[in-house]
């Protein structure tokens, strides 16, 4: 029952200000049609109980289950089973994502349909996937997260240089919606899994970090599509 009105408040402490902003605009600014004004209100009643829902969803779940295989995965003995499941974790997490399809049909709506929303969910979603499976073989070989952080944005940069422009903001953008309210938690979860049963490694240290690798997959999985396109 606490766990619910925590999620409640989070929900409100969230949304209301941004609500009451609008809320003075349309007054002060805005003037728009009673009907759409009515519609926004109607939107942010339906968001507000939906995001108590999916949260309680994702706490109550989500956490619990990632973390739980993120356990037993490395109980196996085999790294390469432990990377695998990353990866593909990584891909459906992505898939899922709701920040990862209000984007994809922004660009596909924009771009006229040159790039579909399935082709960049699905290149996005490559794009984290396969860097969630180097997160996990960076747990357990123990390589500085720094190196992996350089030596990524150091390729993104590289890229960036020989993408058309248009793509560039676009893969920035898709580093940032994998960031949203499904990917991270079990992501983090899996890695916290995973740090908390190996010999030697530290859940706090070594069990964080896996965001900030996921994001730069779908940036440099963009650019690589932009290049193919350009």
């Amino acid at each position: 029952m606490e766990n619910i009105k925590e999620t409640i408040k989070e929900v409100i402490y969230s949304i209301l200000p941004l609500s009451v902003i609008i809320i003075i605009l349309q007054f002060a600014v805005i003037g728009m049609h009673l009907e759409m004004f009515l519609q926004f209100i109607i939107g942010v009643l339906m968001v507000s109980v939906g995001l108590i829902l999916f949260l309680l969803g994702v706490n109550l779940g989500f956490l619990p289950v990632g973390e739980m295989i993120g356990s037993s995965l490395p109980k196996m003995g085999k790294a390469w089973i432990v990377v695998l499941f990353g990866f593909i974790l990584g891909f459906v997490a992505t898939v899922a994502e709701p920040d990862v399809r209000v984007l994809s049909t922004q660009v596909d709506t924009v771009s006229n349909g040159a790039v579909s929303s399935n082709m960049l969910i699905y290149t996005v979603a490559l794009g984290v996937a396969i860097f969630v499976g180097l997160a996990m073989l960076r747990i357990i070989l123990n390589i500085p997260i720094n190196y992996l952080l350089i030596g990524g944005y150091a390729v993104v940069f590289l890229l960036a240089a020989f993408t058309p422009a248009h793509f560039v903001p676009i893969s920035f953008d898709s580093g940032g919606v994998t960031t949203g309210p499904m990917t991270v938690p079990f992501i983090l979860a899996l890695g916290v899994g995973v740090a908390s049963v190996l010999k030697g490694k530290s859940a706090s240290t070594d069990g964080f970090g896996l965001v900030a690798l996921a994001s730069i997959g779908p940036i440099m999985s963009v650019l690589i599509l932009g290049t193919v396109y350009g």
